[in-house]
């Protein structure tokens, strides 16, 4: 299988920050959204990074001094980011998705615009893989 399109999860469907939300937006959003990790937008709609419980935490600690008033005037795109997780085309192959998998939970995938059109989770990748590795077995 070639077509990524069958594991997106559409924009649409997606939690997501904007580049011009505060930490204690960003906080909030990832809160209800109980995800660690949500992938930023600007106003064009591309992606432009991703912000980590991790990289909210720190940033509450070291610039608001654990005063969740004082993330209300920070912008998320002024905190250091520890990853990024890697976009890729919506053209980009399995392998792409494989080596992106391994190292991070989601993978935005943006067009040749560089517009964010949704993520694929490395859940659907493990589930795919493992379908076809049962389905390999079967045909033995």
């Amino acid at each position: 299988m070639d077509n990524i399109l069958f594991f997106l999860t559409p924009k649409a469907l997606c939690s997501h920050l904007m580049a011009d939300d505060t930490l204690r937006q960003a906080l909030v959003r990832m809160e209800s959204a109980k995800y660690q990790a949500l992938p930023i937008l600007n106003k064009k709609g591309e992606y432009c990074g991703t912000l980590t419980e991790g990289d909210a935490l720190w940033a509450l600690m070291n610039r608001c001094g654990l005063d969740i008033h004082k993330a209300e005037h920070i912008r998320i795109m002024d905190i250091a980011h520890r990853k990024d997780n890697t976009p890729v085309k919506v053209d980009a192959g399995m392998e792409h998705l494989l080596e992106r998998a391994a190292k991070q939970n989601f993978i935005p995938v943006v067009d040749d615009k560089n517009t964010f059109i949704g993520i694929i989770t490395r859940r659907s990748i493990i589930k795919y893989c493992q379908q076809q590795l049962l389905e390999c077995r079967n045909a033995t």
